[in-house]
């Protein structure tokens, strides 16, 4: 139940399985605008504007322990792997470093960058308001 005024963005957690489903999960919330799952665009939906509701939205993740391993290491592995064929050659060493540790299940998972980037825009994060 909301505890604002504010429209309510529920993802369901259990309808996917992996980075491209969360993709499709999340995008389906949006109006007229496509994600296409970079992490730096979900950063500037979330910000306002880009399909999201005028004025902010609350948002309600259901069945995010699901999610949590969807978006576990062998995502992430897999997530950084693709992002290092397409990224600036000046984030190769860093993105290498992160992929080493991910494939030894350390650091930060997928799931993880999601929720602080969630983070800065809820309450009490750097940006709350959409």
């Amino acid at each position: 139940m909301a505890d604002t005024d504010l429209p309510v963005v529920v993802l369901q957690g259990a309808a996917f399985d992996d980075f491209a489903g969360f993709v499709k999960e999340f995008s389906r919330h949006l109006d007229e605008f496509e994600w296409r799952g970079s992490l730096d665009a979900l950063n500037d939906i979330l910000r306002g504007g880009c399909g999201t509701p005028d004025g902010g939205f609350e948002l309600q993740w259901l069945n995010s322990a699901h999610s949590r391993l969807a978006l576990g290491w062998p995502a992430t592995v897999r997530w950084l792997e693709e992002t290092l064929t397409r990224c600036h050659h000046t984030n190769v060493p860093h993105l290498k470093l992160q992929l080493d540790a991910a494939r030894r299940e350390e650091g930060t998972t997928l799931f993880d960058w999601i929720i602080e980037i969630i983070n800065v825009h809820g309450p009490g994060g750097s940006e709350p308001e959409g």
